[in-house]
């Protein structure tokens, strides 16, 4: 897919998955609510084309309208992202895992931001030549 900018074309980037996973999850629980998206239009003010939009995923809804969507439910954030299941949980380390990353922690606090990007766009770079 391609947008247009001003005066030129860009290539459009693939959304991650997390904002697929979020407009799936919105349609899912607003379905088992019974609500169409006309009716989160009418509780929200947000045209139902926009909320189609975000189910899809071609749009990412700020927090904001994600707000004004879970409320339209009957939901508070908290209990919308707890009902996602392991969707929107950080995945368990391991001890290893744990462990390395708590010695970084010590080194990095002490980084200036400049530094703190190098190391970042190193780690990148680690993972892209694997």
């Amino acid at each position: 897919m391609v947008s247009k900018g001003r005066n030129r074309t860009v290539p459009r980037k693939p959304l991650p998955q997390q904002v697929l996973d979020l407009g799936d999850h919105i349609r899912v629980l607003r379905m088992q609510r019974g609500l169409s998206q006309h009716d989160i239009e009418e509780k929200t003010g947000i045209l139902s084309c926009n909320v189609s939009r975000i189910e899809s995923g071609n749009t990412v809804p700020s927090l904001d309208t994600l707000t004004k969507i879970v409320r339209a439910m009957n939901m508070n954030l908290s209990q919308f992202f707890s009902s996602g299941g392991d969707r929107y949980r950080r995945p368990r380390l391991s001890t290893d895992d744990e462990s390395f990353l708590s010695q970084l922690r010590e080194y990095v606090i002490k980084l200036n931001e400049t530094d703190r990007r190098t190391v970042l766009r190193k780690v990148k770079s680690a993972m892209t030549e694997e």
